[in-house]
């Protein structure tokens, strides 16, 4: 059996719909993977940096490595300083902070002194 020249050339050319049909679930897996994996991933990662930078004196907090403490100073934006036992202070960067238990009063400033503190000072 001999295939004519016409139809040797049209089974040759693509077919551009064709090709995009056989994208088309590649970019319908890319649009699930964002939704279900990407975006709560940025989101998680975005609550977690809200979290470790409004950390404050006197706040309960859980490490990766599971101490768990109560803020004594803030040494800067990397670190902080916390108590995990009487007299037992520990230095810990930010970022291993898993988590905040208990929120603490924010620290006072010098010249924020209420009616209390000044009738008994």
């Amino acid at each position: 059996m001999l295939i004519t020249p016409a139809y040797a050339q049209a089974a040759a050319g693509g077919d551009t719909n064709s090709m995009l049909m056989s994208l088309l679930p590649f970019a319908l897996i890319f649009v699930i993977m964002y939704f279900l994996i990407l975006r709560p991933q940025q989101k998680k990662v975005k609550d977690h940096a809200e979290l470790v930078k409004n950390i404050r004196r006197g706040d309960t907090v859980v490490t990766t490595g599971g101490l768990v403490g109560k803020v004594t100073k803030v040494v800067d934006d990397d670190q902080i300083e916390f108590e995990i036992s009487d007299g037992v202070r520990v230095r810990q960067m930010r970022q291993m902070i898993s988590g905040v238990r208990a929120k603490g009063e924010p620290a006072k400033e010098k010249g924020d002194l209420s009616k209390d503190e000044t009738a008994a000072g």
